[in-house]
């Protein structure tokens, strides 16, 4: 049985951290003029891919090794130099100290999120009649793109560029193959998968309107850890927002919580 430790919460964090981390190298991959950066600092993973980017944060905040003051000042003199404002994801496992020390920087919590963990496990059940999971390949970024907005932007079209150019992005991530689910070969779900020193994050899946609740989303599920099983992983994760049917979902699938995360952001 896995428990809720320190050991366990760098696993799942150095695993998101790489993931994050990911997404900037292939902006700079696909668009060579990007300024998207990444580094290392006192353990934790500092990432830039735009100043408006979820991605551009930090993990791994005192889990790895102890934070300092001058360690925050050369953390945040790299989003100050490229514009972008200051934000870290924190696991409770870093410790009371480092809450202190980000208070005392005048940092304040805006965001809360459950990170789920459970062991990773061959399925043995089958999917329903007609319907079939498969890895996109890399001349199919634009159609997983366009499956995995539909799903996501249905009801706030808004959005729908910026998760068109993420997807983009996802499928040209290294480590991290993209998954299709279809019915009488037609695409109908979109899901990721990133994979990071046996851990396997499940990223968020989505479903086009027209082909929902038809199976789709437990078949992305199955062939995800099934892969993953088979890829050496023995750790699956997922995060939610703290009580969404997200966490419902994944809590249906065997996930547990292992902690709540707050993310925090510089406001002086």
């Amino acid at each position: 049985m896995m428990f809720a430790n320190l050991e366990l919460a760098r696993r799942l964090e150095a695993a998101e951290a790489y993931a994050c981390a990911q997404f900037a190298e292939a902006r700079r991959k696909l668009y060579p003029n990007s300024t998207s950066a990444w580094m290392k600092c006192a353990g934790v993973t500092v990432v830039f891919d735009g100043v408006d980017a979820p991605t551009t944060q930090t993990f791994g905040l005192g889990l790895f090794e102890p934070l300092t003051p001058a360690a925050l000042d050369e953390i945040e003199q790299f989003f100050r130099e490229r514009g972008a404002e200051v934000m870290h994801e924190v696991s409770p496992f870093a410790g009371a100290a480092v809450l202190d020390l980000l208070c005392a920087r005048s940092y304040r919590p805006f965001e809360i999120s459950n990170v789920l963990y459970r062991a990773v496990e061959s399925p043995t059940t089958v999917h329903a009649a007609g319907i079939s999971v498969r890895v996109v390949g890399g001349d199919e970024a634009q159609l997983w793109s366009d499956i995995n907005a539909r799903g996501w932007t249905h009801e706030h079209p808004e959005f729908e560029n910026f998760v068109r150019e993420s997807g983009i992005l996802v499928v040209a991530r290294e480590g991290s193959p993209c998954f299709l689910a279809e019915i009488e070969g037609s695409p109908g779900a979109a899901g990721a998968l990133t994979m990071h020193q046996g851990v396997a994050l499940f990223g968020g899946a989505s479903t086009v309107p027209e082909m929902r609740c038809r199976g789709l989303q437990g078949a992305l599920l199955q062939e995800r850890m099934r892969y993953a099983a088979e890829h050496g992983c023995d750790l699956a994760m997922m995060v939610a927002e703290a009580g969404s049917k997200s966490q419902r979902n994944a809590e249906r699938k065997g996930f547990r919580v292992a902690y709540t995360r707050l993310k925090w952001k510089l406001v002086r």
